[in-house]
């Protein structure tokens, strides 16, 4: 497969800070690949500087065969990018955001009017072409900037944190939409997020990207592969080190976590682990509290690489945090 990017030890300092360390990525041309991370991992800076946002401090990236610090213009014409915070100008219609956009990138007026056509269909937004921006939904909004970010035909399109700050239902929309875009143009994307049911749901591969380093890369299902067999999750009272301790005699225990008040299990055959879980425990003196049996998901894989999970609890913490200073802009 040609790659659409290539990276080589690319990193970014800023002062002491190691923010982006030594990354090495390849991205096959038409796939939708995950960054996936909490906040603060380096996942906005990866693609910051292969949009050319921002300067690397070392090594080296490839955009569309293009040297992301050689040929940023080149770059920039063949990228499309939708950034984690509102860039829309609120004043403007939705139409009128869209042509603003062409006419930065040089398209002629009836080559704009067609593109803008076609992209506010994609979106669902055609009936609201001519609505201030300021009355559009959030979800509205970030269709809007999708949409935008498809006006000039890119052939990769950056995906910053897509569905940040979004209610479930409008989330899973929009979900569609780039799956959509993915399948119907076979257009690269580069998706940030730390939500993990969206790199499931949506990406063909996903890098695992924590302090600046991408710590493991492969497909959602061969991740969960690799942690295997069923999820067990055990709250026990009474000295947990203790408990643990006691679960060395399972052979089918393949792994166990501390994940905040609970013990996170690796186990082969669930179901029947389970009551001699409870069993045990009791001897143990630490009885079980609450227990829960389930199949892997990325979250288990991000604890399995990193030893803790992505909070979902930090991650509504930061949106709101996000929502009241859009608040206050306003």
């Amino acid at each position: 497969m040609e790659n659409a990017i290539e990276t080589n030890a690319l990193t970014k300092h800023f002062g002491d800070l190691v923010a982006v360390d030594s990354i090495d990525l390849k991205v096959g041309r038409g796939e939708l690949f995950g960054l996936l991370g909490p906040n603060g991992a380096g996942k906005t800076t990866t693609i910051s500087m292969l949009s050319t946002i921002l300067p690397e401090t070392s090594g080296a990236g490839n955009v569309c065969g293009f040297d992301i610090s050689k040929d940023q213009d080149r770059v920039r014409e063949c990228i499309g990018i939708v950034f984690q915070d509102p860039s829309l100008d609120e004043e403007l219609t939705g139409q009128e955001n869209l042509d603003f956009h062409g006419r930065l990138y040089g398209m002629p007026a009836d080559l704009r009017k067609k593109r803008s056509d076609e992209v506010l269909k994609l979106v669902g937004l055609s009936e609201r072409r001519n609505t201030l921006v300021k009355e559009y939904s959030g979800g509205m909004k970030r269709r809007l900037e999708i949409a935008r970010g498809l006006m000039h035909h890119p052939k990769v399109l950056f995906l910053d944190e897509p569905t940040l700050g979004l209610d479930p239902q409008t989330r899973r929309s929009i979900w569609d939409y780039i799956k959509e875009l993915n399948d119907r143009d076979d257009i690269t994307i580069i998706l940030t997020t730390h939500y993990m049911d969206e790199a499931d749901y949506l990406c063909d591969r996903v890098a695992i990207i924590d302090k600046g380093k991408i710590i493991a890369l492969d497909t959602p299902e061969d991740f969960k592969d690799k942690v295997g067999g069923d999820i067990i999750k055990v709250k026990a009272n009474g000295k947990k080190g203790n408990f643990k301790s006691c679960l060395k005699k399972f052979k089918s225990i393949k792994r166990v976590i501390f994940d905040n008040s609970e013990l996170v299990l690796s186990v082969d055959r669930g179901e029947t682990l389970i009551p001699k879980l409870v069993e045990e425990a009791k001897k143990c003196g630490a009885p079980i509290e609450a227990i829960s049996l389930r199949k892997p998901t990325l979250e288990d894989v991000f604890l399995h690489y990193t030893g803790r999970g992505i909070r979902e609890e930090e991650a509504n913490s930061r949106d709101q945090m996000r929502l009241r200073r859009r608040m206050r802009g306003r």
